[in-house]
């Protein structure tokens, strides 16, 4: 299918964005952009955070992960299911009880200062190299079987794709984002159940009969047993419940759209109905991954892993289900921005400036400064992804997971002291033991084969660098008979 016909399907879907964007965002203001003036829908932040959650990585790596692992990231899927709910029932009502506008600012009260600029900074770092590694995954993509092929060089496609985000997110903010997210996920879920539709009918095969294939190649084996292997089904599945309640219930982007919602019992209802629909989108990709690699044997196509999806829809595919590819491939990265360049703008100015409490600041002063950070994270995105582009040679899926484990460790191990006990922290040491934290479980991570007899360390890196952090801070701590003002 013609490249440049494709190419104008990404611009209608974004001026689509933008006509969204321009109805969203008016009459808005620094409240608007931060959390949507607390008045999102529940049901509307439900369905856009599955497009959120997903993103290009789900969208083309998950599939491509069936032909070496089978279906053992649903493992994994089940873990977030878990989580989801601990995020529901501890985090939330902690956030609207505290009635916060940065979910950060509990450390504040809970600890001090250090403490709270330390955890805001953790999640900078970790939702910059996460978002950005999505990001790369979509637009190289993109690059490689479109815009190569129109002579637009992978570095002017990065710079017009993030000035895309940056055109409809500049403004409205939350606001604008949920209503986008919606539309994004719409489309992100019609391609799959499209792609999966037509493999199906072009295999002549029914869903049954599609599912003994796969079970008879290896495809759907699902628990892993060896318990020194990274994939053993206990570590998969609670490093997937720490990694929602870190990546989810500890992280700004995702806590923004739900304390946007004006109740608690909304925004409850929203983190229980999105989970349930992640849980069978999830094994819906698992399964289209398996589909791609029944139809790549049937037409002799030699190709795995990333590339995977993204070939067989561009190139064997009928012209109409490669566009909706493109769209849903789209709609796959925008969430992946979109959220957290808001987000990222958000915690900066917020906790790192704190403009939002500094009472010498006008509203004019503190949009200009709120558009000013607004585009410094977006020439930090266009850097990373450049980084990207010349030094991945691994699954994003893998990789995201790794980064996972060491930035949200110590949010983790800082969230989890402050809600288990009632110790005061000597706050001027915790970013100390937030950094030593990772660092130690480096070194047990790569020295552990070897240290502890060929027991690899994966997922569950999150949890034993969150423990750590957990017992640095306890060392720097002291017990108090009860604390200055009920947090918990």
């Amino acid at each position: 299918m013609s490249p440049f016909l494709l190419f104008s399907f990404v611009i209608i879907y974004f001026l689509v964005l933008l006509g969204v964007a321009f109805y969203t965002s008016r009459n808005s203001n620094n409240e608007t952009f931060f959390i949507g003036n607390k008045s999102s829908n529940w049901m509307l932040v439900a369905f856009g955070m599955i497009g959120t959650s997903l993103s290009g990585v789900t969208f083309i790596s998950v599939p491509g992960t069936v032909g070496a692992a089978g279906f053992s990231y649903f493992q994994v899927v089940l873990g977030y299911f878990i989580g989801y709910f601990a995020v529901a029932y501890i985090l939330l009502p902690l956030y609207y009880k505290l009635n916060l506008t940065s979910i950060y600012h509990y450390l504040d009260h809970r600890f001090g200062t250090n403490s709270y600029k330390t955890g805001a900074l953790f999640f900078i770092i970790s939702r910059t190299m996460g978002a950005t590694l999505r990001l790369y995954l979509v637009i190289n993509v993109m690059q490689l079987f479109i815009l190569d092929q129109l002579g637009v060089p992978f570095m002017a496609t990065t710079l017009i794709i993030l000035l895309m985000i940056l055109l409809y997110t500049f403004k409205g903010g939350v606001k604008t984002i949920v209503w986008t997210d919606t539309l994004q996920t719409f489309f992100m879920l019609l391609a799959l159940v499209v792609c999966v539709g037509y493999i199906l009918n072009d295999l002549d095969l029914s869903f049954g009969n599609a599912w003994n294939q796969l079970n008879e190649l290896g495809y759907t084996h699902m628990f892993g047993t060896d318990v020194l292997d990274k994939k053993f089904f206990l570590k998969q599945i609670i490093g997937g419940a720490f990694i929602t309640i870190s990546m989810t219930g500890l992280d700004q982007e995702m806590m923004q759209k739900n304390i946007s919602v004006k109740t608690l019992g909304d925004s409850q209802k929203n983190m229980i109905s999105f989970s349930t629909i992640m849980v069978l989108v999830n094994f819906l990709f698992l399964i289209l991954g398996g589909l791609l690699y029944l139809f790549a044997q049937s037409k002799g196509i030699d190709v795995k892993g990333d590339d995977l999806f993204p070939t067989v829809a561009l190139q064997y595919l009928p012209p109409a289900i490669s566009i909706i590819f493109i769209i849903g491939l789209i709609s796959a990265l925008f969430p992946s921005a979109d959220g957290a360049i808001t987000a990222l703008t958000s915690s900066f100015c917020i906790d790192i400036l704190g403009i939002q409490r500094n009472e010498n600041l006008s509203e004019t002063q503190k949009s200009t400064t709120r558009k000013m950070v607004h585009l410094t994270f977006a020439a930090i995105f266009v850097a990373c992804v450049f980084v990207f582009k010349f030094i991945n040679n691994k699954s994003i899926i893998t990789i995201l997971l790794d980064v996972a484990g060491y930035t949200y460790g110590p949010l983790l191990g800082l969230f989890a002291f402050g809600i288990l006990t009632k110790r005061r922290l000597n706050d001027k040491l915790a970013p100390v033991i937030c950094l030593l934290a990772p660092a130690i479980c480096y070194a047990l991570q790569i020295n552990a084969s070897s240290v502890f007899g060929n027991y690899q360390i994966g997922i569950e890196m999150l949890i034993l660098n969150g423990a750590m952090t957990f017992g640095g801070l306890w060392l720097i701590s002291k017990q108090t008979s009860r604390l200055l003002v009920k947090l918990v």
